[in-house]
């Protein structure tokens, strides 16, 4: 199987979570690397102008 290209690899699907209220969209492993992030870790999450934003929790 070949490599994706870059814009292949930046596309997500969204999913239905098997209880049906909510959803997921996977993050590719390279930006949760990259921001140091970890396994049930708190994120905020917000929408702004048509775009959802999600970022570390701060308490």
């Amino acid at each position: 199987m070949a490599r994706r290209s870059l814009a292949q690899r930046n596309t997500r699907s969204l999913t239905k979570t098997s209880g049906g209220k909510s959803y997921a969209v996977i993050i590719p492993i390279e930006f949760i690397k990259k921001l140091g992030w970890r396994s049930k870790q708190k994120l905020e999450v917000s929408l702004y102008r048509g775009r959802i934003t999600i970022k570390d929790w701060e308490k």
